[in-house]
């Protein structure tokens, strides 16, 4: 059988109680064509880059499955029908990947507070204090023509 990788997106307005049972749903599907499910990850609601049907959110949920390509076209195909899912992506893998995906242990990080400071909007960094029109150097007079004399 077949590796695969699963991503869909779901609409913001479901609760993540709904949101698991469309997942369960899916997995049954695999499970009924004599496939296995390995890693379900909830990445929780996230903000769209643009708008998708109306929605500026979704929930994005990942689902490693181990089965043959009927299950995943028929996974699709409930996908496409559905109203509650808004996207959805499926990728042929080599091998699945051990531990946590790079969604949620980017998400850990950020909890943990490993991220580097970047500080708020109006910090200056290194570049030192912010000069005042006071500390700039005075202006050339200009000539009744407007050049700098």
């Amino acid at each position: 059988m077949a590796l695969y990788e699963h991503v869909f997106l779901a609409r913001q307005d479901l609760s993540q109680q709904q949101v698991d049972a469309l997942t369960e749903q899916y997995k049954g599907i695999v499970e009924a064509a004599g496939g296995k499910i390995g890693r379900v990850e909830n990445w929780g609601l996230k903000s769209l880059a643009y708008r998708v049907k109306k929605n500026r959110k979704a929930y994005f949920t990942l689902i490693d499955i181990d089965g043959p390509a009927s299950a995943v076209r028929e996974i699709e195909r409930q996908q496409g029908l559905s109203e509650d899912v808004l996207r959805f992506m499926t990728i042929k893998v080599e091998k699945h990947e051990d531990g946590p995906s790079a969604m949620l242990a980017r998400r850990d990080r950020d909890d943990r507070g490993d991220r580097p400071d970047r500080g708020d909007r109006f910090d200056r960094g290194d570049r030192g204090p912010r000069r005042d029109r006071d500390d700039r150097p005075p202006r050339r007079p200009r000539d009744e023509e407007g050049d700098a004399r």
